[in-house]
């Protein structure tokens, strides 16, 4: 692996592996939990990833023990409402960040998800847990209750889960996660960084443009009434089919052969 010249961070790491670009959370002490400084940073690097497209697929994962821990809450105590809004809002920023740029986003994820370390899972496009990860919303138990982690747990999971996990704070293993849609996928803790840059390589197969249109198409039809997400997603189809990868990718299957994409 490489570093790439995205400039220098002082919370956070960027490599690459051919296609895959790699972001790593590198507060060990704080088991990378989410300072404002932290989350601008990862927002100013996944946002260049996102522009640039040299990249095919971004894996997010953390140094040390843990994915991360939530909000860093030393820098919480007793700031003024201006802070907590800012430090809110640069949240939500990033957030969106994640679902807005073109490559898929897996969260590689292994310790602790907790809180709006939690939501940050739930948020990726893709999540790839260790056996012995533990994903939880535990503000309930210090009087924050988890309020914007709950936007992105209860849209991964279904409401009478999201809603036990945010009233009792309690944690839940990797294997419940995957059951509750809050996982893509559980594998042995060894093997967690070989099968998460396994599966972005597979990814990374496909044409970059496709994965973009995929990923747009996804987020806005969601939320839409099916009559009203089938309109949606007949007319991306639709120009979809009309792109130079979707025509070659056709031709290469009838004609039994590998496609060369490129990539629009």
């Amino acid at each position: 692996m490489s570093a790439l010249p995205l400039g220098a961070y002082e919370h956070i790491l960027v490599t690459e592996d051919g296609p895959v670009a790699i972001v790593t959370m590198n507060r060990p002490h704080k088991r990378n939990a989410l300072s404002l400084a932290h989350m601008r940073e990862l927002i100013a690097a996944l946002g260049r990833i996102g522009r640039e497209r040299q990249h095919q697929v971004v894996i997010l994962r953390g140094a040390g023990p843990a994915f991360c821990s939530g909000h860093d809450l030393s820098e919480m105590v007793g700031a003024e409402p201006a802070f907590y809004r800012e430090l809110f809002d640069t949240c939500t920023e990033l957030m969106e960040t994640i679902q807005s740029i073109p490559q898929p986003v897996i969260a590689q994820v292994h310790g602790i998800a907790t809180a709006a370390g939690c939501q940050l899972a739930a948020t990726c496009d893709l999540v790839v847990a260790a056996e012995s990860a533990r994903f939880g919303t535990p503000g309930v138990k210090i009087g924050l209750f988890c309020s914007t982690p709950m936007v992105a747990l209860s849209r991964a999971v279904g409401r009478k889960k999201a809603l036990d996990m945010l009233l009792t704070g309690d944690p839940i293993t990797a294997q419940e996660a995957l059951i509750h849609g809050l996982a893509s996928r559980v594998v042995p803790d060894d093997q967690l960084e070989a099968e998460t840059l396994k599966l972005a390589h597979k990814i990374a197969q496909a044409s970059s443009y496709v994965l973009a249109v995929g990923k747009q198409a996804f987020y806005r039809q969601i939320e839409l009434p099916q009559q009203h997400a089938y309109g949606y997603a007949k007319e991306v189809m639709t120009l979809n089919a009309l792109a130079a990868d979707a025509q070659e990718g056709m031709c290469a299957f009838l004609e039994k052969r590998t496609p060369v994409w490129r990539h629009r």
